[in-house]
């Protein structure tokens, strides 16, 4: 009589062959249920992250510790529980205890370290983190770090923006201190001549004479102290565009596009306008007879700077002609001449004192007093959008096209037609015509 095949039933609701299990299987080791705190992307508090790319990390670990008992010893683990790809606590018979340190897991102990520094772009990189905004020897511009606000309401920005401060555009006349010791020389001897020729033979011929040569000259560079200013936009304006496609390394040229923000943008101080590539804040102050001056240099009965807040950053500008689009480089205490116009935002007189709060609160930022005194606060930017020129040397590496500051003062030339001198302007020139309440091309 044969016998009969035993078979069972599994949950799944398949028949197989065979007797039932007695006994339950022991459950394979698994993953300790632990809630994972949110990091928010800090790499102080990612531990794991951290060990991948041998960061020192910093961790608390109160939260997570007091789930786990450290008291007593642990015993000796069991074979299932010393897999290397186990997890860092286990349930069931061979789960044990933690030690106090974990090598690959779990909670670990805290190690004190310096302040950490991360890329803006939160990527986290094997090599070490260069500094912003400058070219390595790939050419390549590295990253640059966002401006902080301070304390007192204040951008602050880092070296990868140029403050100008109260420095006004470096130009004028360039003629050698030898020339002008010469030339004073001669006006003494003449004049001295001129007076001893009037008192010895009672004639004023000479002195007419030495008169009539130095009046024209005085008068000359009177005109040209005058029309300084003007006589550099003059000669922005009439100098011709190049194209970028053509323009080789090392030649001076004059671009006009539109402008683009670099890495790190601007923004003004007082009317808080954003995405800004030239920013400009002035305090005017008007010191009368007996008056309070804003600087050293301050004359009674005209308007002194008291307070100045300039900054400029590396940009980019579109070229009208080619398409093209270049770096600026006028970051890092670049030499840059801005040529833009301020507008005036707040205008105090003796008739008009009633001070708005945010003008207020724009003196209190910057520690400065808002007595009896007569202010005007001038404001003038460069926003993403608006159309400049810009005058500067071309520099090619591989496949970005720079232009950078000339090395040399730039020369206007000789305008006889005006009867002005050659005027010398120092630094890469900027210069935009948009009115600032204009609309801008959106970019």
């Amino acid at each position: 009589m044969g016998s009969r095949t035993q078979s069972h039933q599994l949950r799944s609701g398949l028949y197989v062959s065979g007797r039932r299990d007695t006994l339950p299987k022991e459950r394979p080791p698994t993953m300790a249920a632990r809630a994972v705190p949110y990091t928010g992307g800090d790499i102080k508090k990612s531990g794991e992250l951290g060990k991948m790319f041998d960061i020192t990390t910093t961790s608390t670990t109160a939260t997570s510790s007091s789930s786990l008992s450290l008291s007593s010893p642990r015993p000796p683990p069991s074979r299932a529980s010393s897999q290397p790809n186990s997890g860092s606590a286990r349930s069931g018979p061979n789960s044990g205890q933690l030690p106090p340190r974990l090598s690959n897991s779990g909670s670990f102990t805290k190690k004190s370290s310096g302040p950490l520094s991360i890329p803006p772009t939160g990527l986290i990189t094997s090599g070490p983190i260069r500094k912003s905004g400058q070219l390595d020897g790939s050419g390549l511009a590295q990253p640059q770090l966002a401006p902080a606000v301070g304390g007192s309401g204040k951008m602050v920005y880092g070296t990868s923006v140029t403050s100008l401060g109260s420095e006004k555009v470096k130009y004028g006349l360039r003629v050698s201190r030898g020339a002008m010791w010469v030339f004073g020389i001669v006006v003494l001897m003449g004049l001295l001549v001129g007076v001893f020729l009037m008192v010895a033979v009672k004639k004023a011929v000479m002195l007419v004479v030495f008169a009539a040569i130095l009046v024209p000259i005085f008068v000359g560079l009177g005109w040209n102290y005058a029309w300084g200013k003007r006589a550099i936009l003059g000669f922005v304006k009439k100098f011709p565009d190049a194209e970028l496609r053509g323009a080789v390394d090392g030649q001076f040229v004059k671009v006009t596009g539109v402008v683009t923000c670099g890495s790190i943008p601007l923004e003004s101080s007082f009317q808080r306008v954003p995405r800004c590539v030239y920013v400009s804040t002035e305090l005017y102050e008007y010191k009368g007879c007996g008056g309070k001056s804003a600087n050293t240099k301050h004359r009674c009965l005209s308007w002194g700077c008291r307070h100045s807040e300039k900054y400029v950053a590396d940009f980019y500008v579109s070229d009208f002609h080619s398409g093209l689009r270049a770096l600026v480089k006028t970051g890092y205490g670049a030499k840059v001449a801005p040529l833009v116009e301020p507008a005036t935002v707040v205008d105090i007189t003796k008739e008009k004192r009633d001070l708005s709060p945010n003008f207020l609160q724009w003196l209190a930022d910057r520690s400065l007093s808002s007595d009896d005194r007569i202010m005007r606060l001038k404001e003038g930017y460069v926003k993403e959008g608006s159309t400049v020129s810009v005058m500067g040397i071309v520099r090619r590496h591989e496949n970005i096209l720079m232009i950078v500051p000339p090395t040399e003062a730039i020369s206007t030339g000789c305008q006889w037609l005006r009867c002005l001198l050659p005027m010398y302007i120092e630094g890469l020139v900027l210069h935009c015509e948009d009115n600032q309440n204009s609309e801008v091309i959106p970019v």
